[in-house]
């Protein structure tokens, strides 16, 4: 085994949406950067989430048009798919993507080094490149190539390192999952064939979007939730239309359910779940296990640092800075909103923070993120998105609120697409006129969120929104309606 040694301004651990951002946002500030990859560049978001996932969803919404074409003046006959070519255009997606960064990384002068990084000190790190079943977190015995095979070890120092190791699925003792019979969201996404039937077992927005995929795709789905209404981070209402939504394409729905265990049986699992009380089983082809996440901190030395973690992440501050003052720990692995999005702009934050470390950037223009200002969305059919909170955690904080609602029903844009299922509501702080939470559900909303988001983050109050003009005809009119009608000025309901 022959040994290398690197050394850089910043080393990052783990390219993802997070890790890649950061690096490439150094190697701009004039950082010696490298970045350390277990995996695939792009990390989970590219691979196996986001745009995966987004390319399966838009196959499902072009299979459910074509069997709803009566309303648009079209009829059409014997209507199939190949589901192999769903999936395989999903994955060309994905790679095209991979490839992209791969090009970012060159033009950024940014080394990629192969392998499954860990801490030595403060300083230093050991990389070991993977095997092809690639990192201790993704299964396999330990996903790394034993020194006897003749696989070279790097060791990397660097003035700061930023951990940006992403997260897994979580798992459930008892009910691991096999492959074959209970997927999480990798073999969800690369199925040999279409299920005739599946449960999914948690419906955030993971769970919720393999609910609406695989049913829209003509699967029979049982969503199973152990919270009291579906999508339980979002606003109560915004849950209940999209429970309702959900039953009316076919999706049958257990809420307050506790899954006590899965049996595997030939062809099928049994699932047992407790409601209110009482035990039920629900049989399926596949259950697929959307419980949560799991930040990837293990294995990776943090012994050797002065790093803290608490309840399975990492402890950073608004800067990202660590307990060590040379490591910075960025995304899933310093805990929620467990978002692709938040974990760039995060990555962003951390590199101009090192680089002014470094006397190459001014430390006035970095300010801290803001939680409350990060949307969330979830691909499902219907779209839901959200940015700050809901209307029972504001009065929850005591807040005099103003809430405003707009239906699609009543939208011109939204009626001539035959998109009417849907609804904006706004949140207003009544004492300042602060917009304190936006909800949205319906087509696109995933696209008009980032104008709620803009205005929170430039903090404009309603009169700022109510002064807006917004073009006609499109869905976004709904947006200023929805502000109008906070504060009874609502023109078209």
């Amino acid at each position: 085994m022959t040994s290398q040694a690197k050394k850089f301004d910043l080393c990052v651990i783990g390219a993802g949406p997070g890790g890649y951002v950061a690096a490439i946002r150094a190697a701009q500030l004039g950082l010696k950067v490298g970045i350390v990859e277990a995996n695939h560049l792009g990390g989970i978001c590219l691979n196996w989430g986001c745009i995966p996932t987004k390319a399966l969803l838009k196959s499902a919404e072009v299979n459910h048009l074509l069997h709803n074409l009566d309303g648009f003046g079209f009829s059409a006959e014997k209507v199939k798919f190949d589901f192999a070519k769903i999936v395989e255009r999903s994955r060309a997606v994905s790679t095209r993507l991979t490839g992209g960064i791969a090009g970012l990384m060159k033009k950024n002068k940014i080394e990629v080094i192969d392998g499954f990084a860990k801490f030595l000190d403060s300083k230093k790190i050991s990389v070991v490149k993977t095997s092809d079943s690639g990192s201790p977190y993704l299964g396999g015995s330990s996903g790394r190539v034993s020194a006897a095979m003749g696989v070279d070890e790097i060791q990397i120092e660097a003035t700061y390192f930023i951990i940006a190791t992403g997260a897994r699925a979580r798992v459930i003792p008892g009910m691991e999952p096999d492959a074959e019979n209970i997927w999480t969201y990798r073999e969800a996404m690369v199925p040999k064939e279409l299920p005739k039937s599946l449960i999914v077992v948690g419906s955030g927005a993971i769970g919720s979007e393999f609910a609406s995929f695989y049913r829209n795709m003509g699967s029979e789905v049982t969503l199973v939730e152990m919270a009291e209404n579906i999508l339980p981070v979002e606003d109560e209402e915004i849950s209940k239309i999209a429970r309702k939504s959900f039953e009316k394409q076919g999706i049958k729905i257990y809420t307050s359910a506790a899954l006590k265990s899965l049996k595997k049986g030939k062809g099928e699992v049994t699932a047992t779940v407790e409601i209110n009380g009482k035990t039920e089983e629900l049989k399926a082809e596949k259950v697929i296990m959307a419980v949560g996440i799991v930040a990837n901190i293990e294995n990776i030395g943090l012994e050797k640092t002065k790093v803290k973690s608490d309840k399975g992440r990492i402890i950073a501050n608004g800067y990202l800075e660590t307990a060590d003052a040379n490591i910075f720990a960025i995304g899933d692995v310093v805990g929620a909103p467990w978002l692709a999005h938040k974990a760039s702009h995060e990555g962003t934050i951390a590199a101009e923070k090192i680089a002014s470390k470094l006397g190459k950037y001014d430390a006035k223009k970095i300010h801290p993120i803001k939680i409350e200002n990060i949307p969330g969305c979830t691909y499902c059919m219907p779209q839901i998105a959200s940015v700050g909170i809901t209307e029972k955690k504001a009065k929850e904080l005591g807040k005099k609120v103003k809430i405003g609602r707009f239906p699609y029903m009543a939208n011109g844009k939204a009626i001539a697409a035959g998109e009417t299922e849907g609804l904006i509501k706004v949140i207003f702080d009544e004492k300042t006129g602060e917009l304190l939470g936006a909800h949205l559900i319906g087509a696109e909303v995933t696209e008009m969120i980032q104008g709620y988001v803009i205005a929170k983050q430039a903090e404009l109050t309603e009169e700022d929104l109510m002064h807006t003009i917004f073009a006609h005809p499109t869905m976004s009119e709904m947006m200023h309606e929805a502000v109008l009608d906070a504060y009874g000025k609502v023109i078209h309901f």
